[in-house]
This record gives structure tokens, sequence and C-alpha cells, in this order.
């Protein structure tokens, strides 16, 4: 078990959240703080032997969670110091990004790294600011409804995807897409490069036509891992793109709760990758998201879980559709119900982990028993927690909890 600590850079705890004018996302000082304790998490997180570490992408954050809005930069000031520890993003929102950039700055990182470094994809679900950074493709966040709008958003999603994993791993690409072309004009070509001669001798093969035009590019430098780093695909929860996931070699991290609808997910992920010859184990190359409090007691965890896991999902998540992910089998009508304790309803799913290190570990046992993943995907409260918290979660969890699963 492979053990990814996921935090949404949050730039102060819920009290100073609570305490401070906003908008605190401005907060200089508030900001140097969190670069402060990412990077004192990120050591103690590398010396505790955790396989990775990674967070989201998410722009004009005002509130001040979720504080992530160049994943790049923030994973390279994360690793300094490390050692052993891997960087990545799960992920970045590619209808948001230009194709080539991103496989640019992704190899770039790969290599700065020197492979300590894994790749994440997302499809970006917040319009405030999916609509105004994927403008250039008309893009909106995905609802998730199968709508004109969520069928827009995957095939912007998909077409990046190809283009960035061409450039990872050819020498020299051509491309006519929907929605981009390589080069541009595709059909004329680039007629205006007077060192042709210079690029066909030295360049790829292909770059140059027969009338000194551009025909292909080459995208510099490749990626430091061979054929490109290690692909994540943020939060899946439908079948469909477990399927994708698997057909494409990609790791899905599966925010699904309650086993009985977990289990089926990671079953269809190893049968469609046997499909695309890939004889998987059940499990293998595969995530599962949990939340884990580890406390004196099972009341102390679950009391952390909703002071600060609870307060964030319910006043951030909650509006995005999410709690479908804790949905019971059988179970119809709107979540949360009125009334109900959020915690709660996450423990009863199976996702939120909370107790002792004696108790987690036997929910965990349960979790990998069923599911055998290769990754856990450890959703945490960085920022919205204080700072000693989680230290101390991450240090039971090492010492206490990881050794079983190893």
């Amino acid at each position: 078990m492979k053990v990814i600590l996921f935090w949404l850079p949050t730039i102060a705890t819920r009290e100073q959240i609570e305490s401070t004018a906003p908008p605190i996302g401005r907060n200089n000082e508030a900001y140097q703080a969190l670069l402060q304790e990412l990077k004192e998490l990120a050591k103690a997180a590398d010396e505790l032997g955790f396989w990775g570490i990674a967070h989201t992408e998410h722009h004009f954050h005002s509130e001040g969670s979720e504080i992530s809005i160049n994943p790049g930069l923030l994973n390279l000031y994360m690793a300094e110091g490390t050692k052993q520890i891997r960087f990545g993003s799960i992920g970045y929102v590619l209808p948001s990004w230009d194709p080539i950039r991103l496989a640019e700055e992704t190899a770039m990182i790969d290599h700065m790294l020197k492979g300590r470094f894994f790749m994440g994809l997302a499809r970006g679900y917040q319009d405030r600011w999916v609509n105004v950074l994927g403008q250039k493709y008309h893009v909106a966040g995905a609802p998730m409804d199968g709508s004109y709008i969520d069928q827009h958003n995957r095939k912007v999603f998909e077409e990046v995807y190809r283009i960035m994993k061409l450039a990872w791993t050819q020498d020299a690409i051509s491309y006519k897409g929907e929605y981009y072309e390589v080069p541009f004009p595709y059909e004329q070509g680039i007629r205006r490069w007077p060192p042709a001669e210079w690029t066909r001798k030295y360049g790829a093969p292909g770059e140059i036509g027969p009338e000194g035009e551009i025909r292909k590019i080459c995208v510099v430098p490749k990626p430091y891992q061979q054929p490109h780093p290690p692909i994540f695909q943020a939060f899946s929860v439908s079948e469909a793109t477990i399927r994708w996931c698997a057909r494409e070699g990609i790791i899905p991290t599966i925010l699904t709760g309650p086993l009985a609808r977990l289990t089926p997910l990671v079953e269809s992920y190893r049968d469609e990758a046997s499909q695309m010859g890939r004889n998987l184990k059940l499990g293998e190359s595969v995530g599962v998201v949990r939340g884990i409090w580890l406390a004196d007691s099972q009341e102390e965890g679950a009391e952390h879980a909703r002071r600060y896991t609870g307060w964030i999902w319910e006043n951030t998540f909650s509006h995005f559709g999410f709690w479908e992910a804790f949905r019971l089998p059988g179970e119809e009508g709107p979540l949360p119900q009125p009334g109900e304790d959020t915690v709660a309803r996450m423990v009863k799913a199976d996702y939120a982990l909370v107790g002792t290190p004696d108790q987690v570990k036997k929910k965990l046992a349960t979790v990998m028993e069923k599911t055998q993943a290769e990754y856990l995907i450890w959703l945490g409260d960085q920022g919205v927690m204080p700072k000693e918290l989680t230290l101390r979660n991450l240090e039971l969890f090492a010492t206490k909890v990881m050794p079983e699963f190893q």
C-alpha cells in the first residue's frame, strides 16, 4: 500500500479564517505561513516514509482554502530538502490548460525532481474559475450530469490529454482536432521559419516540409520518466470514468465510501484493463480515497473530523454534490439528510476512519481486504486543522498503522 497525502492547501486554521478580515486569500502574512507549514509537513512526511504528497489545482479561492493555483511550482517548493517522497497534483484541470505548455511544464518538473513526480488529471467542476480560465475552449465546470455542458467539458479534457501525451512520447507531432491544431494553421503549415535548413539538419525528423515550412513540432524536454510520469485521475466516481482510466493506463482515485459500491468499481478497472491486455491483480493501479483521524479515542477522532473536515464539507463540497460518495446502497433522497451529523454519515459509509491507531488499523484492514488497492489517498485537513494535530496524525499513522500494510 502506497500512501499519498492529499492536502487542500489552506491558508489558515478554521479559527483564524473565522476571525480574520476577508478576503484572507489575499493576506500575505497568512500565505507565507501556509508555505512554511507545507514545507515543514513535507519534510516530516518524507522522514516518516510516506509515498507521496498531492494537492488540487484551484483558483480564486478568496475564502482561504485550496490555495493551489500553480501545482508545478508548489510541487517544486515543497520538494526542496526532501529525499524520497514523491510530489504531484491530482490534478491539473486540463480544460483550462494549453496542452503543449502543460506537457513542457510537467516534463521540466519531472527532470527537476529526477522522477519523484506524478501527474494528475481533472476535468474541473467549479464554474467560478473554470469558466474564466477555460474560455478559449468555451468550456465550463463539469456538472457531472450528462448535459451538453458536461459532455463538452469531457471532449475538451480528452483532446488536451491526447495532445499532451503525444508531446511527451513522440519526437515530433502534428495534430488536427476539434479544438486544437499543431502546427497552426494545420493545412498550410507555418511558412515563416527562415532557419528551415538548420532545423532540417539538427531538429526532429518531419519538422520541416518540402517547401521549408513547419509541418511538425518537437516538444522539449521529454519527461525524465519514460514514457511519462505515472498518471492519476482525480476523484473518479463513475464506472464509465473508471473504465476509461483502465483503457488509458491511468490510476483512478476513487471517492466512493460504502464498500458494497466501491469494490465493484475496483473490479471494473481490473476487468477493463484485462480487455486491453493488461493482466492486473485486483486493486493494482487503483487508488481509494479516505479520511483518517487518529486520536486517543474514537470520540476524539470523530470530534476532530467534525470540527475541521465537517466544517469544510458543509460549507463547500456539499454544494457540489460530493455527498453522493457517501450514499448507502439502496438509499434514496437528498444528502445529507436534514439535521444529519455529517461525520457520522462519513463513518457509516466507510469513508471516515476515526479513533485510536488500533481502531483505525482494523477499519483500514477491511477496506484493503475488499479492494486490495495499491494506493491509499489520505484526504487530510492540512491548514484548517492546527499543524500540531496534523503532525501528530502523520506520526501515529506512520508508526502505528502503516507498517501493517507494507
